[in-house]
């Protein structure tokens, strides 16, 4: 029965084993981001202080990226700012070093990560885009921002074009007001003239007769 009790206690620790090799203890080599994901397009989830201790959890094969644990947070670190203790001094993790430091080599998908770790991130909303790639994001987002710039120069020209239309109005209004203005000024100067004209026409002393010689009327 002791025996038994043995076995299964080996095989436990078998099992155990592939899961302890799944990460390998590093150092930071200067105060780096951690990120969302393997790209500094990704968003920035932590900083990691210079010479703090990480648990790699990963690389990838194809770029120098990492998968790290720091303080409970994880998220991606560039191996060129991580360092590992091989053979009694520190190395930068390459991928020459991914198999003796027992770094296993894996994929990222923002999909499965994000859900894992990131749900309660701002980020997060945006995950469909970013499942993309952080090239696609950023370039929907400049094409989303030059869009919403287009609209609001649309509606300030139109605003412009608005104010421009009343104060055009606005003037020829004035425009008007001063010519009616005008007009009934000349008419009204005209009427004066004529009354001024009829007055003289109606005036008893006018001489426009001829004096006979004698005439009292005359006399002045």
């Amino acid at each position: 029965m002791k025996n038994l009790f043995v076995k299964i206690a080996a095989a436990g620790m078998l099992m155990l084993a592939p899961a302890i090799a799944q990460a390998a203890e590093g150092y930071s080599t200067a105060n780096v981001n951690m990120r969302a994901g393997p790209s500094t397009r990704y968003p920035a989830v932590a900083v990691i202080p210079a010479g703090s201790s990480v648990e790699i959890r990963g690389c990838l094969s194809d770029v120098n990226w990492c998968d790290v644990e720091f303080y409970g947070g994880r998220g991606w670190v560039s191996g060129q700012y991580v360092q590992a203790l091989y053979q009694q001094r520190r190395v930068y993790v390459g991928p020459q070093y991914y198999r003796p430091l027992g770094i296993p080599m894996i994929r990222f998908s923002v999909d499965n990560y994000w859900d894992r770790y990131y749900r309660n991130r701002d980020f997060y909303r945006d995950r469909d885009r970013w499942s993309r790639g952080p090239d696609y994001y950023y370039r929907d987002r400049d094409n989303r921002d030059r869009d919403r710039d287009n609209r609001d120069r649309d509606r300030n020209w139109r605003g412009r074009d608005g104010d421009r239309d009343g104060r055009d109005r606005d003037r020829d209004w004035r425009d008007d007001n001063q010519r009616g203005d005008r007009q009934r000024d000349d008419r009204q100067r005209g009427e004066r003239q004529r009354d001024d004209r009829r007055s003289d026409d109606r005036r008893p002393d006018r001489r426009d007769f001829d004096c006979r010689p004698g005439d009292p009327s005359c006399d002045e």
